[in-house]
């Protein structure tokens, strides 16, 4: 299903003419989330060096512009306009090809990164991991470093003091063996909750989440949006959907907590721009659960046939804009065990 969507979504996106910078555009930006480069084993959290290539290079033929992370959510914050086709590239979880094969061809083109570390997996010299010698070094070559907690758990399970806890340990170490903290958090696994983004609020300027959309003004600073790639959702199609993607500028969300209370949410949200025409707006849910999408006025309440199964689930809405590109606005929830809608049994 979403490979036909992402190749129609390029499809609409080459036929449309380009027109000049949008209101949403001017204070948004897309942020992109890698893990592995060009390795085997887990495609789900890899993407094969000639996929990240042949990224760079629609992204330079693009003239896309790859802008520091920090820059971008400093921008945000402060509701500052943004350069159209701005871009940043992030790394999650230290994986030591992100030196080997995405760096250089990073550096080579002048480009800047950002890779949020778990200390733990550091300390512990876990096979395939940065070494401490290892980012130093990358942080003196112009890698920013951000932080992606200690223990790199579940931590929407976490309370308040919990999670503070654990980012607290992994800044020690970050102190004590780089000579900074970060300013920018990841939370790992995408996976945030009301108690958690409190956490992350006393102690970094912001924080990014795993979830699809575009980061803008509208955003939570501290649980802004990244569009994740891999092998399988890595292809040319989408990247070229994704770089180009546009905000979707909403407010008044709900469910407000990423921590769902009840499974399946009622969700929606409030459009604030009248223009977007909302008749070709579509709602998914994944895993694929079909969706009833109710659009009264600027108003959009978006219905799930069934529960989300496991511990975690995506909504995506997205809508063709007026020049070609799609405005995108995602959430991603997590599931407390035992969550479920009243009167729905579990299996």
């Amino acid at each position: 299903m979403l490979r036909p969507l992402f190749a129609a979504f390029a499809a609409f996106l080459a036929a449309a003419p380009a027109l000049a910078q949008t209101p949403e555009e001017a204070s948004s930006a897309v942020v992109l989330m890698y893990h592995r480069f060009g390795e085997t084993g887990i495609p789900s959290t890899n993407i094969r060096t000639e996929q990240f290539e042949r990224h760079l290079e629609k992204l330079a033929e693009g003239g896309y512009r790859v802008a520091p992370l920090e820059e971008i959510a400093a921008a945000i914050k402060a509701r500052q306009p943004i350069p159209p086709k701005t871009v940043a590239i992030t790394v999650d979880d230290a994986y030591a090809s992100a030196l080997h094969v995405a760096w250089p061809r990073l550096k080579a083109r002048g480009w800047p990164m950002t890779i949020f570390v778990a200390t733990e997996a550091v300390d512990r010299g876990t096979r395939g991991y940065l070494t401490w010698d290892q980012l130093r070094q990358m942080a003196k070559e112009g890698v920013a470093i951000g932080a992606h907690s200690e223990a790199h758990g579940h931590m929407a399970k976490l309370s308040a003091a919990e999670a503070e806890a654990d980012m607290k340990r992994a800044n020690a170490r970050f102190q004590a063996e780089l000579g900074f903290v970060p300013k920018l958090f990841a939370y790992p696994y995408g996976e945030a909750s009301s108690a958690t983004v409190a956490a992350a609020r006393k102690l970094y300027v912001a924080a990014f989440g795993q979830h699809s959309g575009v980061a803008d003004a509208a955003d939570d600073p501290w649980f802004l949006p990244r569009f994740a790639l891999n092998e399988r959702y890595g292809d040319d199609d989408r990247f070229r959907v994704l770089v180009g993607a546009l905000p979707l500028p909403v407010t008044d969300v709900t469910p407000a907590s990423p921590t769902l209370s009840a499974n399946p949410p009622m969700f929606g949200f409030t459009v604030t721009d009248p223009a977007l025409p909302l008749r070709n707006l579509r709602c998914y849910a994944t895993p694929e659960t079909k969706t009833t999408t109710d659009i009264l006025g600027n108003r959009v309440e978006v219905r799930m046939e069934k529960p989300f199964p496991g511990t975690r689930g995506r909504l995506n809405c997205t809508l063709p804009g007026r020049d070609g590109r799609w405005h995108w606005y995602g959430r991603l929830f997590y599931l407390p065990e035992g969550v479920r809608l009243p009167g729905v049994k579990d299996d």
